[in-house]
């Protein structure tokens, strides 16, 4: 039974997703307040975090980016702001997904379902080394000249799934479907704010990134080999 901890001020919405998640097996502890979500998260860490955005004494971004630095597990952000600015700020503190308000409750489990698929450690085998990155998915561990880096559960699974089809140019369209088990709308960023994000770590030139290539209109090719 995976265990969640759902972080929402407003409590009749917060006592009926807690209803919904525990219906579908999930053991879930809720908290009010961002600070008290940072402490849940302290006192033993769950296996999947879902924070509303606005919530009193700390808001969702602000628990995101405490927890972010220990915390492994994905991070699903409740928002009322459609906005995509809140949503890439979401993604650029460390959170895995979104969902907007008013939360359609099969959407949300099916979200979170996802995540922890995701999450769940990979076969032994698999492993894959490319230049001086090496990838390993049972150790959820990416190594860069030896040197092991801090990427998120979202930052992971790109980076494994363009990795696994090095060479090959991968449709932003079937990077969601796949990845993320949603539909490309044309319209969302986060895939580029991951790239931006693993170029980043991994040290790949964004200008002119050498690893992860942008293959404008079409989508993304890790480039095999590159150092």
């Amino acid at each position: 039974m995976a265990r969640l901890l759902l972080a929402e001020d407003d409590a009749e919405l917060a006592a009926l997703v807690k209803e919904r998640l525990e219906r579908e097996g999930f053991e879930v502890v809720h908290v009010s307040d961002g600070e008290a979500a940072v402490q849940a998260v302290a006192d033993g860490a769950p296996d999947l975090l879902v924070l509303d955005v606005m919530m009193p004494k700390l808001d969702g971004f602000g628990v995101c980016r405490a927890v972010r630095p220990e915390y492994r597990g994905p991070i699903l952000m409740l928002t009322a702001l459609d906005d995509d600015i809140d949503q890439v700020l979401g993604l650029e503190l460390g959170a895995d997904d979104y969902v907007v308000k008013p939360v359609k409750p099969r959407v949300l489990v099916a979200r979170i379902r996802a995540l922890l698929r995701r999450a769940a450690p990979a076969p032994p085998s698999d492993r894959i080394e490319s230049g001086a990155v090496t990838i390993d998915a049972n150790r959820r561990e990416v190594l860069v000249s030896g040197e092991s880096l801090d990427l998120t559960t979202t930052e992971f699974d790109l980076l494994w799934y363009l990795a696994s089809r090095a060479g090959e140019v991968v449709p932003r369209e079937q990077i969601y479907r796949d990845v993320y088990g949603t539909t490309y709308d044309g319209m969302d960023r986060s895939a580029d704010v991951y790239v931006s994000k693993l170029r980043a770590k991994l040290g790949d030139d964004p200008k002119r990134p050498r690893l992860l290539k942008t293959v404008r209109g079409v989508g993304y090719l890790f480039a095999p080999g590159s150092e």
